[in-house]
């Protein structure tokens, strides 16, 4: 069967953000820097409540880059599945692609993440840290995401190798018919249980990655990792 070829004009890149005020500027710099030829981009920052510089540095980008940048800005921190559903909604781009807002993920990366979308391949890709060796990535964090994408896997019938990646790309129309309800880390697993509920074959493509320490910034911690695993159980049992 012939592949219908999926048209992007506009790449909508979400940024949560809380307290990455040594961080963000770069991060924003490197994807307004990502060449994509012909697709527009349109990059949505999230401001959770950050209480450091961010959102003073978040100002003078937007400032910087024009039209380009548009923010949102909450008052309290609500956790990154609020900050990321805010993104979804504010979103005007034909594919949306989540970009953490520390330097642990590449921008440049975005052409071969979108291309299996593009190419009318599958409807959703994700960049896995683990299809390729990555001594990088400290053997708890390589466990507990073995556990959690071992266990969706399971629950969902799927063939990931990485369910806690944070490069998640979607055609819009997709992420957009989904009923998120998490406001938390657990928004990760939310995403997937109900990308697979709804029978969207996920793709992976392999990706670098610099993983950083609690003490460079690094909020999740094994307390998310329970909240993962309650979530994927309850979505299984809920719609």
């Amino acid at each position: 069967m012939k592949r219908q070829v999926h048209e992007c004009r506009k790449l909508s890149i979400i940024i949560p953000v809380y307290n990455e005020q040594s961080t963000i500027k770069e991060v924003i710099d490197q994807v307004v820097a990502v060449d994509l030829d012909s697709i527009q981009k349109e990059i949505i920052i999230c401001d959770d409540g950050s209480t450091d510089g961010s959102v003073e540095i978040i100002e003078r980008e937007q400032l910087a880059h024009g039209d380009v940048v548009k923010v949102h800005t909450s008052a309290i921190n609500l956790g990154k599945g609020a900050a990321v559903r805010f993104g979804f909604g504010i979103a005007t781009g034909d594919i949306v692609i989540i970009q953490d807002a520390d330097l642990e993920l590449n921008p440049r990366e975005y052409a071969g993440l979108i291309q299996p979308i593009l190419s009318g391949q599958t409807n959703v890709v994700y960049g896995s840290r683990f299809k390729h060796k990555n001594k990088a990535v400290p053997l708890k964090a390589r466990l507990a995401n073995r556990i959690l994408t071992i266990l969706t896997n399971l629950l969902y019938g799927g063939h990931l190798t990485d369910m806690e990646t944070a490069y998640k790309v979607f055609r819009a129309d997709v992420i957009k018919a989904l009923r998120l309800r998490c406001v938390g880390f657990d928004i990760e697993p939310e995403i997937t249980a109900r990308l697979l509920q709804a029978g969207h074959a996920i793709h992976e493509v392999p990706i670098a990655y610099n993983p950083r320490t609690s003490q460079e910034g690094k909020k999740i911690s094994w307390r998310d990792g329970i909240d993962a695993i309650y979530t994927l159980v309850k979505c299984k049992y809920t719609r």
